[in-house]
């Protein structure tokens, strides 16, 4: 029997992964899983009062345990994984193997400009601009590992990146063309 279609976003926060994730799943009539509100739902904390309390191992611990879950539904399915997500060898093995991932790319000062001043986002602390590039020095090459299809979404509405995801998925989401830039003549310039 052949395993479900599932869609899985990855990027930084900020790049709109939920939006897009919820928006996709809604275009598709699939279900959508939200690595960040299934901990919290789990946990019955916010992310800020885990990583407070227990640190950010524990919220990696739970972000993994969210994330099996999500890809082992059996059900066609959009996830919105955790930024941090593939900082996991675990993690980017399950996301490479469970469905079409989909990195959402952006510039780390767009992001920055996007979280703003970084309120319920730990890992931002008093210089969410500062973090973020340094985040995404060590994340972005973990995206494009996992990836299969790169969407730059620095100066693209939710809209506009759902459609350049379908457009290479087909409009039911079953077949994806593997390590693809949806329209890489808009560049998201980021390193």
């Amino acid at each position: 029997m052949t395993p479900p279609p599932r869609i899985l976003l990855v990027g930084m926060m900020g790049s709109g992964k939920s939006t897009v994730g919820r928006m996709l799943a809604d275009r598709l009539g699939w279900a959508y899983r939200d690595s960040d509100a299934d901990v919290e739902a789990a946990t019955g904390r916010t992310i800020p009062e885990i990583f407070e309390h227990d640190g950010e191992a524990a919220f990696r611990r739970e972000e993994a345990v969210v994330l099996a879950r999500a890809c082992a539904l059996g059900t066609s399915v959009v996830v919105s994984a955790a930024g941090g997500s593939v900082l996991n060898p675990d993690n980017r093995r399950l996301l490479a193997r469970s469905g079409t991932v989909v990195w959402l790319r952006a510039r780390p000062e767009t992001n920055a400009r996007r979280v703003g001043d970084g309120t319920g986002r730990p890992l931002l602390g008093d210089d969410p601009a500062g973090a973020m590039a340094r985040l995404y020095v060590e994340r972005a090459p973990l995206y494009g590992e996992v990836a299969d299809l790169v969407v730059d979404v620095d100066r693209l509405a939710p809209k506009e990146v759902v459609a350049r995801i379908l457009n290479v998925v087909g409009g039911d989401g079953a077949a994806a063309r593997p390590r693809t830039e949806a329209h890489p003549s808009t560049p998201s310039g980021a390193p």
